[in-house]
């Protein structure tokens, strides 16, 4: 097949999709360019169903390679190594956006790979890997048969902006990454600097303008190259067995409603199953009743929920689960706090470094460096279960992600608070939302620790049940409403606005007046659990830990960098290796952060840098050292190149005949500035001190 070219014009930039010369054997495929921004996205599904799996086995690859952006890795192996954290949450994105459109009976592995070719460090390959994966899928024969477009639009200066380039993000007050079919909305990836509800949903409509010219783009393109779809077959379920389960769960299904815990409810759910296992000896059977209970039960709890407008463990939609704050409690972290919403609990331990400490992350804009990280950790014994401890998973990058970017508006500037600073969230047991529980326990934990973050921020998720047009929003989803409903809607925000949003859907779109909706709701149960949390620590501690280092921010003229530094860093080596301080200087700002465990490290250092910097004063007094001694006098320095002449007529009261019978090198002495010429030459009087401490 010959190549084929598709272009559409997004806000005055042409999009091209590139279909039918690289990748063939693949079953799509396709070269997505914008600008100098270069993405091919393959698509491709086994010939058989995987055996034995009760949900689609979908994987989704992201991947930047740094020959793009003309660079050579770094590190000893000189090769692309496992995914990074951006390449992980793109992937995540792709994912999110295309998962629920396939077949729900489809068992067949799909694997859609995305690989960035070229970069220009102007256009984000992320928006049209989203699109190129579902171009590459419509057009290909796997059963994809509904297109997604993808936009990101940012607010800035009051506009909105769509698919804006790397230096239009950095301003913005509002970023969201928007997936869509032609009519709903599939994903939505956020994050905001405190803006309204209202202001959200008409960020999502403006996106989703252009994210129909995507569509219309790739259903051109399907009528011209698109592949016939390959007919998936679902494992039909004997009538019997369908019948005789149908029997057993008679009467049965009730006693999963009205439980108290998570553990509660497994145990009704495992009696239940244990009961069908007796009445089907028969493997082959037994997978088929099991998958029958396993529809039956969906159907009845979200029925149960539609009809009844109650929950399964008991509460009205609106109520959220009972909350437990705790601030400060571990003896000698810098920051700490414990909370606990019904069965999801997070400890949120925040730690203070200095600018050592900030993480360096490379990605094909170059290099950058994060000063505030936080890091979510999901361990197996949170849910019950026994499993080894291993790296972080997709998840938990994806959830520790969100929770930062949460929080990311109200951290401290630098030049309000010169930490960096490192939260992790440890979660200790998990039923629904632990990454809401993270913003949380988070917001207090940063609090404890003295962080002056600019007001406390808490996160809530919501959950869809829908049946044609009737549907119920369930405030606070526990994870039975998470496995049987269909959405994950997640926000975070102040009294004041939106902080984040993540949306997942298992269904094919929402609207935007559903959105005004959801989003409503989550206000109202975000306000009752700030009311919860500023009961515990209404505002940031006083001071920080004492455990915590100290750190001290000077501003200097920029002219008096060099003199600080030094002739080869001299000056400054010299102060670190004598009080064991760390200093680092902002040759753009003149701020000098001076940090140290020691307190008195820290003043020493300070003392040493002013005397550098600071011009000598007429009449001042200072300490000085002895650098040389002449016939005629000495010559001292308050500070490495800043000194000047103590005349021999100047030491003592006393007539001196020999310089070195009052003084000799090395010795510190207090000398007053008597004369300062049109040359800036120095001269030091040591008797006019120690006449005025006589009197």
């Amino acid at each position: 097949m010959s190549s084929e070219r598709f272009t559409v014009n997004i806000a005055g930039r042409e999009v091209s999709f590139s279909a039918g010369e690289v990748a063939k054997q693949a079953n799509g495929a396709v070269i997505v360019q914008t600008g100098g921004t270069v993405i091919m996205v393959t698509a491709c599904m086994s010939d058989t169903p995987r055996e034995g799996i009760d949900f689609f086995p979908l994987l989704v690859d992201y991947q930047e390679k740094t020959y793009a952006a003309g660079r050579i890795p770094g590190g000893f192996f000189k090769r692309e190594g496992r995914p990074k954290e951006l390449e992980i949450l793109s992937a995540r994105v792709i994912d999110r956006s295309i998962r629920p459109l396939f077949p729900e009976s489809l068992r067949n592995d799909v694997q859609v790979v995305c690989i960035v070719l070229s970069s220009d460090a102007e256009n984000d390959p992320d928006i049209l890997a989203v699109n190129g994966a579902s171009f590459s899928l419509f057009t290909s024969d796997i059963p994809f048969t509904i297109p997604i477009g993808c936009c990101r639009v940012v607010k800035s200066g009051g506009e909105f902006i769509i698919n804006p380039t790397y230096k239009q993000r950095q301003q913005a007050s509002l970023e969201m990454v928007i997936s869509g079919t032609e009519e709903k909305v599939m994903m939505i990836e956020a994050k905001a600097d405190r803006e309204s509800e209202e202001t959200a949903v008409e960020a999502i409509e403006y996106a989703h303008k252009y994210i129909k010219e995507f569509i219309k783009l790739q259903r051109q393109a399907a009528e011209k190259i698109g592949k016939p779809k390959k007919q998936i077959q679902p494992e039909e379920i004997l009538p019997e067995v369908v019948e005789q389960v149908e029997s057993l769960l008679k009467g049965r299904l009730e006693d999963l409603y009205n439980y108290s815990s998570k553990e509660e409810f497994s145990r009704k759910k495992d009696a239940i199953a244990n009961i069908i296992k007796e009445e089907f000896p028969d493997g082959d059977k037994l997978t088929q009743a099991l998958e029958v209970f396993g529809k039956k039960e969906k159907e009845f709890i979200r029925h149960k929920i539609l009809n009844t407008q109650t929950r399964p463990d008991g509460r009205a939609v609106e109520e959220i689960r009972n909350i437990s704050c705790k601030a400060g409690v571990l003896p000698r972290t810098h920051g700490s706090a414990l909370f606990t919403r019904g069965q999801t609990q997070s400890l949120a331990v925040t730690t203070l470094g200095t600018s050592h400490d900030m993480q360096m992350v490379e990605d094909l804009e170059g290099e950058r460096f994060k000063r505030f990280m936080l890091h979510y950790s999901f361990p197996p014994f949170s849910v019950g279960e026994v499993s080894p401890l291993r790296s972080p998973s997709r998840r938990e990058i994806g959830h520790g992600a969100l929770a930062e970017k949460s929080l990311e508006c109200v951290i401290p500037g630098k030049d309000k608070f010169p930490y960096t600073i490192r939260v992790v969230s440890e979660i200790l047991e998990s039923n629904g939302s632990s990454s809401m529980a993270t913003v949380c326990a988070s917001t207090l934990s940063l609090m404890d620790a003295g962080v002056p973050i600019e007001e406390p921020v808490a996160g809530i998720a919501l959950g869809l049940i829908s049946e044609g047009d009737r549907y119920i929003i369930l405030t606070d989803i526990a994870g039975v409403e998470d496995h049987y409903g269909d959405m994950d809607f997640k926000v975070a925000g102040t009294k004041n606005g939106i902080t984040a949003i993540q949306m997942d859907l298992k269904i094919d779109g929402v609207g935007f007046d559903f959105l005004r909706e959801a989003l409503a709701r989550a206000r109202k149960a975000r306000l009752q659990i700030l009311e919860h949390m500023n009961a515990v620590l209404p505002e940031p501690r006083g001071k920080i830990s004492a455990f915590a280092p100290k750190i001290l921010s000077i501003k200097i003229s920029l002219d008096k960098i060099g003199e600080l530094i030094g002739p080869g860093g001299r000056n400054i080596k010299k102060i670190i290796r004598e009080t064991g301080a760390s200093i680092d200087i902002d040759d753009e700002t003149g701020t000098v952060v001076i940090s140290s465990f020691d307190e008195n490290a820290l003043r020493q250092a300070e003392k040493e840098i002013r005397a550098i910097i600071e011009d000598l004063q007429l009449g001042k007094t200072y300490e000085a050292t002895v650098k040389k001694i002449t016939n005629f006098g000495a010559f001292c320095d308050v500070a490495p190149g800043k000194g000047g002449l103590l005349h021999i007529s100047e030491i003592s009261s006393d007539f001196v005949k020999d310089v070195s019978d009052y003084l000799k090198e090395g010795d510190v002495i207090k000398v007053k500035v008597i004369a300062i010429d049109e040359q800036g030459r120095v001269t030091f009087s040591k008797k006019q001190v120690d006449e005025g401490n006589n009197k």
